[in-house]
């Protein structure tokens, strides 16, 4: 789904050029399961979040990058910390 519809669903309307690719997590869950994560930054975008599925979402809630809440998941958290400390694009999350 492109950035436009998705968005649009949620109460934002942006276009896939107001985005910017700024971290990858690559991710290693266990011995079976891996993930890579995708952090863009919006540049632009009209309209305010929504939550459009109070069933599966409990709040939308803003938080700086550093009064993240203790209960993050671990590697959206590496996602959120690497882009603005500098790493590099790239984050190798829980590999042995």
């Amino acid at each position: 789904m492109s950035a436009g519809p998705l968005a649009m669903c949620r109460g934002v309307h942006l276009r896939s050029t107001d985005l910017r690719l700024v971290h990858i997590v690559h991710h290693h869950q266990d011995d079976e399961t891996e993930r890579i994560g995708f952090f863009f930054e919006a540049i632009e975008w009209e309209g305010e979040p929504l939550n459009k599925e109070p069933d599966k979402c409990l709040a939308l809630t803003w938080f700086t990058v550093h009064e993240l809440p203790d209960d993050i998941i671990e590697y959206p958290n590496a996602g959120l910390l690497g882009y603005p400390n500098g790493t590099g694009i790239l984050t190798m999350h829980n590999w042995p």
